[in-house]
């Protein structure tokens, strides 16, 4: 506004004496305890209360068509446009709708108002709603005389003065829906731009438009910074950038106290800042501009005031997870409470942007508030709750990956037995085999960090417990590095715990587990190992076992004359030990040596014996194994008819067992059928869908 129209607004103001406003403005009298608005004409000021533009802005164009459309969309509607944008703390809500304002002025020539009702701020109250109407009045030019003294009333005033007006009302920081509402036009064609860290539920139940707002995108982090500090200082040092914008993480805050403390310091080497962010625990620290509005810390902590006790003790439990992102019946282990409570609180958190629902029923959060986050749950819970509550999350994903072996395997051997669960800690229901794959296949990276975790604090037993929960599933999928590498852990957790049983497993399994990798040597150094130790401990279910898995090295070796007889010194340990189901396993086994040593009599009399034995007893992954044995053999013989009826058996059954290495090897005998045959398309086609699992 230029001098002469001040001069012009003051000498408005002033006309304005008792209760009314002369010139034809507003006409108002008492009544009922209020204001009776008789008309307004005009406005004795036109307010422009926009902030500046923000400096440096980047990126958005997304969240900018989407304001631009929700008001074009609304455009003809006598109802306000309300769009309620919300953000995490620092992600540049107000940025984002100080920016679309500044470039749509002309569509409000009746003016702007602005107020920052600092729902989060970390020093004051929340400004009420009754405060923001008063200072919209005044800004309206509505003479102190002339403003009725029932809120209710100035409110209605406040609302009479936009009828007919085209004005945007820009409410920053709300806290809640409570808040804003008392500040909404009634009928009027003006556009409300809010922005607040909760969802206004309420406000979209009747119809707001809702951007939710997240981290900038790969691009738009790097435009930003060179904005504040110029492509030839970001150009000059690419690796030093890179590890900023990573530490960032698109937080648009973090980029700009990046920037400030950059630009202050031209001198400084932005490598140098990117040593300051490299350390976890002076991270924060690092993301810190010297003022409230510019400390990280602090900029969070006001998010944390919003939030209840129970919210904020959850979202401090939350950051102590590792993984990637976690479950509701993990985050109710955690925080050791009910699902039906840690739902709750999950949807506080999210409505709170601290944390994102990206997958129905599953909960993340950004990193900087992941870290600010951990960094509170040592401070208010203290360290021996942190630990109590990690050892229940352990607690939940053993009692569920066990359970999920078993409904996997049930005839996995040896089987290992968990100790009484944590009080708190829950345990998921997987129903069938379908469930269980599912649930091993999403939360697989949330395992393997738990896992992790337990071998960072040397937890020997969960360390040792986990390999043996997760090996069925890492099989099925084979995941063999993980397999080696899981079970290399889970040695040294067995040496710990001094139990030989654990020992000879963990030993057969890494050699097992070498042997899928080429590590060949290894393998037969770690069964040997096995074997001399169950010998020497006169396990025989052990040696048997170790056997059974020597004949297989043996096998991917090439040596089968040694396969052979290590599957029948397993055949004859287990009909010692009167073992059904583990004598048509060693059967299997010694009859699919026999037939690549060419005895195909002797093969088909083994197999056909292990699947009368496997099907007795129910154990459906040794049928389909056998199965492909008895196919293998009538191939070998060309016998092609019966080998494809063998083959399709075996591979119904390994799909339903989700054993997707099994099945790309039957897939891959089946397309080597059909090119015997001279059926070169199907070949082709099952050779195709045998690669695309392997």
């Amino acid at each position: 506004m230029d001098r002469r129209e001040q001069g012009a607004a003051a000498a408005n103001y002033n006309e304005i004496s008792g209760g009314t406003i002369t010139g034809g403005l507003v006409q108002a009298s008492s009544v009922s305890g209020g204001i009776h608005v008789h008309g307004v004409s005009r406005l004795a000021v036109t307010p422009r209360q926009l902030p500046a533009a923000p400096v440096g802005f980047a990126g958005r164009a997304c969240e900018l068509r989407r304001l631009t459309v929700a008001l074009e969309e609304d455009s003809d509607a006598a109802a306000v446009v309300i769009s309620a944008i919300g953000g995490t703390g620092g992600v540049g809500k107000t940025s984002l709708a100080l920016r679309w304002a500044h470039t749509h002025l002309e569509l409000f020539p009746d003016g702007q108002l602005h107020i920052n009702l600092r729902g989060f701020d970390p020093v004051t109250e929340p400004t009420t709603a009754e405060r923001a109407v008063r200072g919209f009045l005044d800004a309206f030019g509505v003479a102190p005389s002339a403003i009725p003294v029932d809120p209710d009333a100035q409110a209605a005033l406040y609302r009479s003065l936009l009828v007919g007006k085209r004005m945007l009302i820009v409410l920053d920081n709300a806290r809640d829906t409570a808040q804003v509402e008392p500040l909404l036009p009634g009928t009027s064609t003006c556009a409300v731009l809010i922005t607040s860290r909760n969802h206004l539920t309420g406000l979209v139940a009747r119809g707001a438009h809702l951007i939710d707002l997240d981290v900038l995108t790969n691009g738009e982090d790097w435009t930003l910074l060179s904005r504040r500090l110029g492509e030839e200082r970001l150009a000059a040092e690419p690796r030093a950038v890179t590890e900023l914008l990573d530490y960032c993480a698109g937080l648009p805050l973090a980029l700009s106290i990046v920037a400030a403390r950059a630009a202050l310091q031209p001198a400084l080497p932005l490598s140098a800042l990117a040593d300051e962010l490299r350390d976890a625990a002076e991270q924060l620290d690092a993301l810190s501009g010297g003022e409230l509005s510019t400390d990280l810390r602090a900029v969070m902590a006001c998010s944390l005031q919003a939030l209840g006790r129970d919210a904020t003790d959850m979202l401090c439990f939350l950051a102590l997870a590792p993984g990637p992102d976690i479950n509701l019946h993990a985050a109710a282990s955690i925080a050791a409470t009910t699902p039906a409570k840690a739902r709750q609180l999950l949807r506080s958190l999210a409505a709170a942007h601290l944390v994102h629902q990206h997958v129905l029923g599953r909960y993340r959060m950004h990193d900087l508030v992941r870290l600010f986050a951990a960094e509170r749950a040592i401070q208010d819970l203290g360290e021996p709750a942190c630990d109590a509550a990690l050892r229940r999350l352990v607690d939940f994903y053993l009692r569920t990956a066990h359970a999920g072996s078993q409904i996997l395997y049930p005839h996995k051997e040896p089987q290992i037995e968990l100790e009484h669960p944590l009080r708190g800690s829950l345990q998921y229901h997987l129903r069938d085999i379908e469930a269980a794959l599912r649930w091993f296949d999403t939360e697989h990276p949330c395992l393997l960090a738990v896992h992790n975790h337990t071998i960072r604090e040397g937890w020997y037993l969960p360390a040792y417990q986990f390999t043996w929960a997760l090996d069925t599933f890492r099989e099925r999928r084979h995941h063999a590095q993980e397999q080696f590498s899981a079970w290399r852990v889970a040695l040294a957790a067995a040496r710990h715990l001094g139990d030989s049983v654990s020992q000879i497993e963990a030993d057969r399994r890494l050699g097992n587990a070498c042997s899928r990798v080429g590590k060949y040597a290894e393998a037969f150094h770690h069964l040997q190992r096995a074997l001399r130790l169950a010998t020497d401990t006169a396990d025989l279910p052990s040696q048997a076992l170790t056997h059974i898995s020597l004949g297989a090295v043996w096998g991917d070796q090439g040596d089968e004359r040694k396969s052979l007889e290590h599957s029948l010194s397993a055949l004859r340990l287990y009909k010692s030990l009167n073992h059904p189901p583990k004598v048509a396993h060693a059967l299997n086994n010694a009859g699919y040596a026999h037939a690549t040593l060419g005895d195909y009599e002797q093969a088909q009399n083994y197999c056909n014996q292990a699947l009368t034995l496997a099907r007795q007893h129910r154990n459906r992954p040794l049928e389909a194994d056998t199965l492909h044995s008895l196919g293998y053999v009538a191939l070998r013989t060309s016998a092609h008819s019966r080998a494809l009826r063998y083959f399709e058996q075996a591979l119904a059954m390994y799909r339903t067992d989700g054993n997707s290495y099994a099945e790309a090897a039957t897939l891959e005998d089946i397309g080597s059928i059909f090119a015997a045959l001279g059926h070169l398309d199907q070949a082709r086609l099952t050779w195709h869908e045998a690669l695309r699992l392997y």
